[in-house]
């Protein structure tokens, strides 16, 4: 039975574009200093904790829907299955596809509102194995306005090969504008966290083995009920002509070389929080230590 969890936070403070945290030194009448004892790592369970897939049972699949199936979309899924391929994972593998301004590619979420962490263990390749030959190859995790196809509106974090091979992309989409960022990122299973709290979204990711980065901070203007959930999609140099023109590549599934497979071994929601008085867009305020331990779980 799907997880649908009704918000109970607003978003504090609506802000127009997006972009980076800032460092502008707290004041008494500004922005308080938040130190890392006033934080603690995001709540597990309760409503939105119910939401959170082990993968280790084929019938969690029923739990996630395509949002090509919600809202009347081509397909651009080549197989998708939990606890079959991989064993005790979630396994996606994309079409010809892709997530950039109005361009469209597979998604499966879940539906959730108010402030969540969202907490995957992902692994991608290419379909012969190491980092996918084609550019921007990525797979991860996106959290997405309902109904904008028109009008483009989501933001996430994916790994595999973009400009080039092995990086961890952040992206925000506003009103079908793509502004993407890149860090190098090694081969093997990445751990990812997007969540939004309060009046920020964030994007964090660990290396196998390493610590926790933060890939980006943006202001939050999406709506409190959003999408929440899985994303892959590949090979956007078969777009050829059609790159410049999303209507016409939407309207079909384009033909391609698709090098894409997205491994998911487990995907966990939780409640994050901070202190009223931070501003998690002003680093000076809330630093990525602070914003790491506030946003990743316990232990992880």
């Amino acid at each position: 039975m799907r997880a649908k969890v009704a918000g109970t936070l607003a978003v504090a403070s609506v802000l127009a574009g997006c972009g980076t945290a800032t460092s502008v030194t707290p004041t008494p009448s500004g922005p308080g200093l938040v130190t890392l004892d006033k934080v603690t790592p995001p709540a597990p369970g309760g409503e939105v904790g119910q939401a959170s897939t082990e993968f280790a049972n084929a019938d969690e699949l029923s739990l996630w829907t395509k949002l090509s199936e919600t809202e009347k979309d081509v397909d651009r899924i080549a197989k998708w299955d939990v606890n079959k391929t991989v064993k005790g994972s979630m396994y996606l593998e994309p079409k010809t596809s892709a997530w950039f301004d109005g361009f469209r590619g597979p998604f499966v979420y879940q539906d959730l509102a108010g402030d969540i962490a969202m907490h995957a263990r992902v692994k991608v390749e290419g379909k012969s194995g190491g980092q996918p030959k084609r550019k921007f190859s990525l797979g991860g995790l996106m959290a997405r306005q309902p109904g904008s196809y028109e009008t483009p509106n989501w933001v996430s974090i994916t790994i595999g090969t973009g400009e080039k091979s092995g990086q961890v992309e952040v992206k925000y989409t506003k009103d079908g504008s793509s502004k993407p960022k890149e860090m190098p990122v090694k081969n093997g299973w990445v751990d990812l966290v997007l969540a939004r709290v309060g009046r920020v979204f964030v994007a964090l990711y660990r290396e196998d083995g390493g610590k926790w980065k933060v890939g980006n901070r943006w202001p939050s203007t999406l709506p409190d009920a959003l999408q929440w959930g899985v994303t892959a999609y590949t090979d956007w140099d078969s777009y050829n002509t059609l790159k410049k023109d999303a209507t016409k590549a939407n309207a079909k599934q384009v033909k391609g070389q698709p090098d894409l497979k997205l491994t998911v071994d487990f995907v966990r929601f939780l409640r994050p929080d901070l202190p009223e008085y931070a501003d998690p867009l002003n680093s000076a305020s809330v630093s990525d230590e602070v914003l790491i331990k506030a946003m990743t779980p316990a232990g992880a």
